[in-house]
């Protein structure tokens, strides 16, 4: 077997050409293709652009020398995006001067190959760089991971919860937020010490991942309060699952205090038909009803439906 079919390296990935020249695409397809990675293509600027927005590639090899759109106005595009920003871009160029190369490096290029390029060694860079694609990937879901409880922190949910509403609306699908808050909580760090503390933090942050669908989002809101999105769910459904949580957190033991029970308040609200209402406007009356359950005596849930049907009902 050549070098040029043997890797015993491969890795895998999803790579996108963008280069106006076929006979590079096709080239690349056949060499890259034998690496088991897979490969998309875009024969200008702009339908590389889309294409990267809808496809998340990995990697993107990017030719500079296009008509209409170059690829120097692609990259400044694609660094500029943040959904595409983080995605590791090969210039592939027949421009060499070291003018060309320090432009693309300052807008954010990794790596600068010239053709016509040796396959062992564009081969060898693409690893590198799915090396770097997988490294940023994993350094941007920790960025979004609680570090105590394993679950999504509040960044995450101040971009999913707008997302997930969003969703919603444009499909007039139900969709409902929980708040859910430890009830007393300053009084077991103060009693049992802060390790006490955060064990049961991590107690109700494994309830939660264990009574959520594979479709909802748990997160860590701060301190002692989580919020669930609840996808797909009208409120007075959302009550079952957090009755669920609930009750099972207060039927916990827990070894730092086994004579100590923990309960949580839970307030829920959303709609369970289309709804105008804002992100933050549906987390302040699932705020609201949070503190109605704490002023009614702690550890029940209270929830609303904002639908314009459920509102026009309730009079």
């Amino acid at each position: 077997m050549t070098t040029e079919t043997k890797c015993t390296n491969s890795v895998t990935g999803r790579i996108l050409v963008i280069d106006d020249s076929i006979s590079v695409r096709r080239l690349l397809k056949a060499r890259l293709g034998n690496e088991g990675l897979e490969l998309l293509e875009a024969i200008d600027g702009p339908t590389g652009l889309k294409a990267a927005k809808e496809q998340s590639p990995d990697v993107i090899l990017l030719d500079l020398s296009m008509p209409g759109m170059d690829g120097f106005q692609v990259l400044r595009q694609l660094k500029d995006d943040e959904s595409t920003g983080n995605i590791p871009v090969l210039v592939l160029s027949g421009m060499q001067t070291p003018q060309d190369k320090v432009a693309a490096f300052d807008l954010g290029a990794i790596d600068f190959i010239s053709k016509p390029f040796d396959l062992t060694e564009l081969r060898a860079r693409v690893r590198s760089a799915l090396r770097l694609s997988e490294l940023l990937q994993m350094l941007s879901q920790r960025a979004q991971i609680d570090g105590l409880t394993g679950l999504y922190n509040r960044a995450h949910y101040d971009r999913r919860w707008s997302e997930e509403l969003a969703g919603s609306k444009r499909h007039d699908r139900p969709i409902s937020l929980a708040i859910i808050d430890l009830d007393h909580f300053k009084s077991v760090n103060d009693t049992f010490g802060h390790p006490a503390g955060d064990t049961v933090i991590k107690g109700l942050g494994a309830l939660l991942l264990e009574h959520s669908r594979e479709s909802d989002v748990a997160c860590r809101y701060g301190g002692e309060e989580f919020v669930l999105i609840l996808p797909d769910t009208a409120p007075a459904d959302g009550v079952a699952q957090c009755e669920r949580i609930r009750e099972a957190l207060g039927k916990m033991t827990w070894a730092r205090h086994p004579e100590r029970k923990i309960t949580c308040s839970i307030g829920i609200a959303g709609a369970s038909a289309g709804t105008t209402l804002s992100a933050a406007e549906i987390m302040e009356a699932a705020d609201k009803l949070l503190y109605q359950a704490k002023q009614g005596g702690r550890n029940r849930v209270v929830h609303v439906d904002l639908s314009p049907d459920a509102l026009a009902k309730a009079g």
